[in-house]
Protein backbone atom coordinates (compact mmCIF):
# COMPACT_ATOMS: atom_id res chain seq x y z
CA UNK A 1 0.00 0.00 0.00
CA UNK A 2 1.21 3.14 -0.69
CA UNK A 3 2.13 5.99 1.39
CA UNK A 4 0.32 8.81 -0.06
CA UNK A 5 -2.80 8.28 -1.63
CA UNK A 6 -2.77 10.09 -5.50
CA UNK A 7 -6.36 11.23 -4.36
CA UNK A 8 -5.99 14.47 -2.36
CA UNK A 9 -8.54 15.69 -0.06
CA UNK A 10 -10.33 19.12 -0.26
CA UNK A 11 -10.46 21.13 2.69
CA UNK A 12 -13.62 22.10 4.05
CA UNK A 13 -12.41 25.55 3.81
CA UNK A 14 -12.51 25.33 0.21
CA UNK A 15 -15.56 23.75 -0.27
CA UNK A 16 -17.54 25.98 1.60
CA UNK A 17 -16.31 28.85 -0.20
CA UNK A 18 -16.73 26.94 -3.51
CA UNK A 19 -20.44 26.45 -2.78
CA UNK A 20 -21.30 30.26 -1.73
CA UNK A 21 -19.67 31.52 -5.15
CA UNK A 22 -21.95 28.89 -6.76
CA UNK A 23 -24.89 30.09 -5.07
CA UNK A 24 -24.16 34.12 -5.34
CA UNK A 25 -23.70 33.64 -8.83
CA UNK A 26 -26.80 30.73 -9.28
CA UNK A 27 -29.26 31.86 -12.34
CA UNK A 28 -33.43 31.47 -11.44
CA UNK A 29 -34.33 27.95 -12.71
CA UNK A 30 -30.93 26.83 -12.06
CA UNK A 31 -31.33 23.09 -10.77
CA UNK A 32 -29.47 22.02 -7.70
CA UNK A 33 -27.65 19.59 -9.43
CA UNK A 34 -26.32 22.18 -11.70
CA UNK A 35 -25.02 24.69 -8.90
CA UNK A 36 -23.81 21.47 -6.95
CA UNK A 37 -21.39 21.06 -10.59
CA UNK A 38 -20.66 24.62 -10.61
CA UNK A 39 -19.08 24.39 -7.13
CA UNK A 40 -17.45 21.45 -8.22
CA UNK A 41 -15.77 23.69 -11.51
CA UNK A 42 -15.27 26.24 -8.64
CA UNK A 43 -13.59 24.36 -5.96
CA UNK A 44 -11.34 22.80 -8.73
CA UNK A 45 -10.26 26.29 -9.89
CA UNK A 46 -9.10 27.24 -6.59
CA UNK A 47 -7.18 23.94 -5.93
CA UNK A 48 -5.50 24.47 -8.98
CA UNK A 49 -4.83 27.62 -8.21
CA UNK A 50 -3.40 26.88 -4.96
CA UNK A 51 -1.04 24.36 -6.40
CA UNK A 52 0.44 27.17 -9.29
CA UNK A 53 0.65 29.67 -6.08
CA UNK A 54 2.73 26.59 -3.98
CA UNK A 55 4.81 26.25 -6.77
CA UNK A 56 5.47 29.76 -7.63
CA UNK A 57 6.70 30.31 -3.84
CA UNK A 58 8.90 27.33 -3.98
CA UNK A 59 10.97 28.33 -7.26
CA UNK A 60 11.41 32.43 -5.54
CA UNK A 61 12.35 30.52 -2.00
CA UNK A 62 14.99 28.41 -4.66
CA UNK A 63 15.68 31.66 -6.26
CA UNK A 64 16.35 33.89 -3.22
CA UNK A 65 18.52 30.69 -1.76
CA UNK A 66 21.05 30.32 -4.62
CA UNK A 67 20.87 34.52 -4.64
CA UNK A 68 21.83 34.59 -1.15
CA UNK A 69 24.80 31.54 -1.42
CA UNK A 70 26.22 33.45 -4.33
CA UNK A 71 26.58 36.44 -2.23
CA UNK A 72 27.26 35.18 1.08
CA UNK A 73 31.34 34.80 0.42
CA UNK A 74 31.71 38.70 -0.85
CA UNK A 75 29.82 39.65 2.20
CA UNK A 76 32.71 37.74 4.83
CA UNK A 77 34.79 39.56 2.37
CA UNK A 78 33.80 43.22 3.41
CA UNK A 79 32.80 41.89 7.21
CA UNK A 80 36.60 41.55 7.38
CA UNK A 81 38.07 44.48 6.36
CA UNK A 82 37.84 47.01 9.41
CA UNK A 83 35.92 50.11 8.41
CA UNK A 84 37.15 53.25 9.98
CA UNK A 85 35.59 56.92 10.71
CA UNK A 86 37.72 59.72 10.64
CA UNK A 87 36.15 63.24 10.85
CA UNK A 88 37.95 65.86 9.20
CA UNK A 89 38.84 69.09 11.46
CA UNK A 90 37.54 71.63 8.47
CA UNK A 91 33.64 71.61 10.12
CA UNK A 92 34.94 71.78 13.48
CA UNK A 93 37.20 74.93 13.06
CA UNK A 94 34.22 76.43 10.64
CA UNK A 95 31.53 75.97 13.13
CA UNK A 96 33.97 77.51 16.16
CA UNK A 97 34.33 80.64 13.85
CA UNK A 98 30.92 81.01 12.93
CA UNK A 99 30.18 80.89 16.75
CA UNK A 100 33.10 83.22 17.61
CA UNK A 101 31.51 85.52 14.98
CA UNK A 102 28.21 85.39 16.21
CA UNK A 103 29.65 85.94 20.02
CA UNK A 104 31.63 89.17 18.62
CA UNK A 105 29.22 90.64 16.50
CA UNK A 106 26.37 90.49 19.75
CA UNK A 107 29.43 91.91 21.84
CA UNK A 108 29.70 94.80 19.77
CA UNK A 109 26.34 95.99 19.02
Amino acid sequence: MSRYSKKQTVSQETQSEAKKLAKANQRPGQTKEQTRLIAQGIQKGIEQYKKQHKAKSRELDKRLKTAQSKTEPAAEKEYKEQVINRQHWLPWVLLLLTWSGVGVYYYFS
